[in-house]
């Protein structure tokens, strides 16, 4: 087999023999070739950057039996020619020692193979913060005049997944993945506040403008409030309503609502679908295609679960509306659980988008509001209760008062208890839709845009006093 100009053997080459070694009556190879740049800063200084590159190798074998088709799915890092026989075997053994898999289904056939899945990876380098990293130092230097001291890390990840099936399936999706994190302090370290961005190439992050925005939230924190526990009109940044409706989309399995499980059941049986969530005009999205947030448009799954199937690997994943007009419209399925609950196929997401029709600014709903508080993001997001999707977590990195339109302080810390449907329901108000960085599940999902969200008694249940 040939090999890149790294010395390791072309993925589409590892695929085709591990396909070749196969023995078993169904095969899935999955080559993930990943390539990371990063940078990191403290105190207006950079402090370090790498690139590492990387490569996991996933191999499915189903074997078909008097009761049912089973399967077993072995993944390994690192893996070269000579590791791919005992790996194949290994996948083959683990099927073979396994019942009958409830998801089996025929593997998918007739998606035309992509055209690039013979060509080299794609890589990241150094060379994507070509622009971004003089910006930054320019931002240091403003920081350091205006007395704050700029803290973060910037992260460039690019992974090029190939998938080919002992059903003919020779597919391959390339997915760049940026994430920024700009954290400004005073130099006592008793004022901070945050800012992430999410990016495909950081040609559109602008650090200039994230630190002129830090200073002012740092300006707004001179002045300290004391509030106690309770009931508050909250506006919740784009970032906070990516985290929660993340976390409400991981939820959103069909069979499991199905079954009673979750806060899609419908009490006494059947699920909520067509059930109205919002009396705002939200739609909640997904779209492979979506311009900037763009995903593999095929199921790419490692392993099975609620809402994946490694039987699915290399089905189309369509656009798809989860919530349309307000009104609770798809659930999450695989094949075996569409075919179970009667619903939709509807695979899994790789990016999410809430469109409300708004196009008021954050600023501009500062501006209409006469008492309540301004949110910079969430953290240590947990669940309470799967019936009702209860979730707690707390603020950080500053939480304000606004007053009459104007931030006049910064106050404590909260930790709160809410459900993002039961939010959906109570939300007054929606701002215009951008791109943003989820900060609690960034390490999983950055691909979002979301609004503001307006809600008029978001419980913050208990004071918090981190920072």
């Amino acid at each position: 087999m040939s090999t890149l100009s790294n010395g390791r053997t072309k993925p589409h080459e590892i695929v085709e023999r591990a396909l070749e070694l196969s023995t078993a009556d169904g095969c899935v190879v999955i080559a993930d070739e990943e390539s990371t740049a990063n940078l990191r800063w403290a105190g207006n200084a950079l402090t370090t950057n790498g690139v590492t590159r990387g490569r996991t190798l996933t191999v499915i074998a189903t074997v078909d039996g008097k009761e049912g088709t089973a399967s077993g799915v072995v993944s390994r890092s690192a893996v070269t020619a000579a590791d791919l026989e005992p790996l194949v075997r290994a996948a083959e053994a683990a099927a073979r020692g396994a019942g009958p898999a409830e998801d089996a289904r025929p593997l998918v056939t007739g998606t035309p193979a992509s055209p690039d899945f013979t060509d080299a990876p794609a890589e990241t380098s150094s060379a994507v913060f070509a622009d971004f990293a003089p910006a930054l130092g320019e931002a240091f230097a403003r920081a350091r005049a205006g007395g704050r001291e700029l803290y973060g890390f910037a992260n460039h990840e690019l992974v090029s997944t190939y998938v080919g099936t002992s059903t003919g399936l020779r597919l391959r999706h390339d997915q760049p993945s940026g994430t920024l994190e700009l954290n400004a302090k005073s130099p006592d370290r008793q004022r901070s506040a945050w800012a992430g961005r999410s990016t495909r190439d950081f040609k559109d992050v602008d650090p200039a403008a994230l630190d002129a925005e830090l200073a002012v939230r740092l300006g707004w924190a001179e002045r300290k409030i004391e509030l106690p526990a309770g009931r508050y009109e909250t506006l919740l940044p784009p970032t906070a309503v990516a985290d929660l409706l993340i976390y409400q989309m991981w939820s959103a399995a069909a069979r499991d609502a199905t079954e009673g499980r979750t806060v899609f059941s419908k009490p006494g049986g059947g699920t909520r679908l067509g059930e109205r969530l919002s009396e705002l005009p939200l739609t909640l999205r997904s779209d492979p295609h979506a311009p900037g947030l763009e995903s593999a448009p095929f199921v790419i799954a490692h392993s099975s679960g609620d809402d994946a199937s490694v039987f699915d690997n290399g089905l189309p994943v369509p656009a798809t509306e989860w919530i349309l007009d307000g009104e609770l419209n798809r659930l999450t399925t695989t094949r075996h659980s569409a075919a179970l609950t009667g619903m939709p196929l509807s695979p899994g997401f790789g990016n999410l988008i809430l469109d409300a029709g708004g196009e008021k600014s954050l600023e501009e709903m500062v501006a209409n509001t006469e008492r309540g508080l301004l949110l910079t993001c969430l953290w240590y997001i947990r669940e309470v209760d799967p019936a009702t999707l209860l979730l707690t977590g707390l603020t950080r990195d500053g939480v304000y008062l606004v007053e009459n339109g104007q931030v006049v302080g910064e106050v404590n810390n909260f930790r709160f208890n809410e459900s993002p449907v039961d939010l959906l329901s109570r939300a007054s108000e929606a701002g215009r839709t951008e791109k943003t960085l989820p900060r609690e599940w960034s390490d999983w999902f950055t691909r979002t845009a979301m609004p503001a969200l307006r809600v008029p008694d978001f419980n913050m249940s208990s004071v918090s006093r981190g920072v």
